[in-house]
């Protein structure tokens, strides 16, 4: 199962969610540049527990790097695809968490979960001398308070199936249950202080992220975000979109709801749709013409029912402007 995103609306561009991923991104670069000096900098600024519970080993390392690595560590990767899986996730699950607390509380959470993780790591794995690095453990906490705030919102998800795309919307309550019950089993089924994923430091982080929201939604907000929201709302519905057409069986047209803003219906767009229905093709190219007005419908021929004369009907899309 791949998430590709969750069908939650937000109101507000992610402005501090994004600043992560671009950060990350960068820090990546900074980390893929320093050559043979990799090993050392990952040390330095990664999470190795026997730095705390080996006097002879942190020794070596001054007090400010021994603070700094429980935050670094969460912003360093160990690949190209590890570095991807983890912006896909935050890019799927943070931005509804970022729209409920506001940026400044979102940006405190964020890393407080990715330290209660690193903190639930170093316990579990006391003595390891293997550097843990990653977003994995705050991004589990954003996963988490997303399953808190979010239970029954839909994770549309691709499912390939030989050469097939196969987009289906999966309960968060499920898509989430599921992967925390993966690193559950994986976390009981690995040795303490090896080298490999840091699976307690993901629980650890999830749990976080369940306690810590409950808290931070206590923090009063700045305000901050009411005085930026003419510049962070939202201009634009996602390019693609899931529909589930239906219909009466008397008629052998289908009728469904392309969502769009504003903006959108004012300047015109394109989306992506994917229809399940039937074993037509799954997606396909709606193009949304200027200035439409909410009620317009749209024909895409031919992707209705199919009568017992073998006539084809139409799937209607009516215009709805959020």
């Amino acid at each position: 199962m791949i998430p590709i995103r969750d069908v939650n609306p937000r109101n507000n561009t992610p402005i501090i969610n994004n600043s992560l991923i671009g950060i990350n991104i960068v820090v990546f670069l900074v980390e893929m540049s320093q050559g043979p000096d990799l090993n050392q900098f990952i040390y330095t600024y990664g999470l190795v527990p026997a730095r705390y519970s080996v006097p002879q080993i942190g020794d070596y390392f001054s007090i400010g790097q021994q603070v700094v690595s429980f935050i670094s560590f969460m912003f360093l990767h160990g690949g190209f695809l590890h570095l991807l899986g983890n912006m896909w996730s935050l890019y799927i699950f943070g931005d509804n968490v970022e729209d409920y607390l506001g940026p400044f509380r979102y940006l405190a959470f964020y890393l407080a979960c990715g330290i209660g993780s690193g903190v639930s790591h170093l316990v579990i794995n006391f003595h390891s001398n293997v550097p843990t690095i990653g977003a994995s453990g705050a991004i589990a906490g954003v996963m988490g308070a997303y399953l808190v705030l979010h239970p029954r919102s839909k994770i549309l998800t691709l499912i390939p199936i030989l050469f097939i795309p196969w987009f289906v919307e999966i309960p968060a309550y499920f898509f989430l249950g599921i992967w925390f019950l993966f690193q559950f089993l994986n976390a009981a089924g690995s040795s303490a202080g090896g080298a490999g994923i840091a699976w307690w430091a993901h629980i650890g982080g999830f749990l976080f992220g369940i306690v810590l929201l409950k808290l931070f939604s206590a923090v009063p907000a700045t305000g901050y975000r009411e005085r930026v929201r003419p510049l962070t709302e939202k201009k634009r519905t996602d390019r693609l979109q899931l529909i589930n057409p239906s219909g009466s069986t008397e008629d052998i047209n289908l009728y469904g709801t392309l969502r769009i803003s504003a903006f959108e219906a004012a300047a015109g767009t394109r989306k992506m749709v994917n229809i399940p229905w039937g074993f037509h093709k799954r997606l396909f190219r709606v193009t949304v013409p200027p200035n439409v007005q909410a009620g317009t419908q749209l024909r895409l021929r031919g992707l209705g029912r199919r009568a017992a004369d073998g006539q084809a009907g139409d799937l209607l899309l009516t215009i709805a402007v959020v």
